[in-house]
């Protein structure tokens, strides 16, 4: 394998004795063997990452994108409280649903309580996951863990917000497609991780429509392939907020949530987000 010093060292000794010619021929077979290793040196996990590029194109659709969703108002907020309904789907059927309420704070902290008599609450800070029910506390499994942060990581406000900023994402100009029969702008990302991102945007007022992703699942066999659904836009506090969220995997149907009330940036408890041990 020719490291960059040795390479250097092969130019100027054939640049020294050969004709042009030949120096031109022998520094494209030496290329033809070192590349490999050049793109391997790239890809290894101590390579620098990358910046963030954003397409000139992409970033005047982004810019309407965020203009559409509120602006500052948008781009500041730090957390969202809501309340509705949530439903379960299970061969395109309903399989439970139950009211929940709901608040996080962002990037990565969730409070969600589902039920009625005595609800279930599920609490997220980072990598930690609890669930709280009549029985007591636990753990939540790692699945249900990984599953959370996965689709909390490229959730609108997060890929809008935090995602689209992070060193190593790559964003372009999808182009046109249709969701639903309509036409919508795509853009396309790639980020640090190699997740592959679509951002489906409305083609005549730019909102969020549709956000699809594909990462490995969580025994790391297999890939999942997310999408979610947003609609029902509605106005709170200056900032469009998606009332209807629908989320497929693996071309399923999973869950589908009805919000009724959305408020932004309200004051939570002292250790609303964690679970202390006893």
């Amino acid at each position: 394998m020719l490291t960059g010093e040795m390479f250097s060292v092969a130019r100027r000794g054939l640049a020294s004795k050969l004709s042009p010619l030949c120096v031109t021929l022998g520094l494209l077979a030496l290329l033809a063997i070192s590349g490999p290793a050049l793109i391997a040196s790239q890809n290894s996990p101590d390579a620098p990452t990358r910046p963030t590029v954003i397409e000139p194109k992409a970033k005047a659709l982004l810019d309407k994108t965020l203009q559409a969703l509120g602006g500052a108002s948008f781009l500041a907020f730090k957390s969202l409280t809501t309340s509705g309904r949530a439903f379960t789907i299970s061969d395109d059927q309903t399989a439970g649903f139950a009211p929940f309420t709901s608040a996080v704070e962002y990037p990565d902290k969730r409070h969600f309580s589902y039920g009625k008599k005595k609800p279930v609450i599920l609490i997220n800070n980072g990598d930690q996951g609890w669930e709280i029910d009549k029985f007591g506390t636990i753990s939540q499994k790692p699945v249900d863990l990984r599953r959370w942060q996965t689709i909390n990581r490229y959730s609108l406000e997060n890929l809008l917000r935090v995602r689209i900023h992070e060193p190593g994402m790559l964003i372009q100009d999808g182009g046109t497609d249709f969701v639903d029969e309509l036409p919508a702008r795509v853009l396309t990302m790639v980020d640090s991780s190699q997740v592959q991102i679509k951002l489906f945007l409305n083609n005549s007022n730019f909102m969020p429509i549709r956000i699809t992703y594909r990462t490995q699942n969580a025994t790391g066999d297999d890939w999942d392939e997310y999408a979610d659904v947003y609609g029902d836009y509605q106005r709170f506090q200056g900032i469009q907020t998606p009332m209807h969220i629908t989320r497929f995997l693996n071309d399923e149907r999973e869950t589908e949530t009805y919000r009724n009330t959305a408020k932004y940036d309200e004051s939570y408890p002292a250790g609303y987000f964690v679970v202390e041990k006893k």
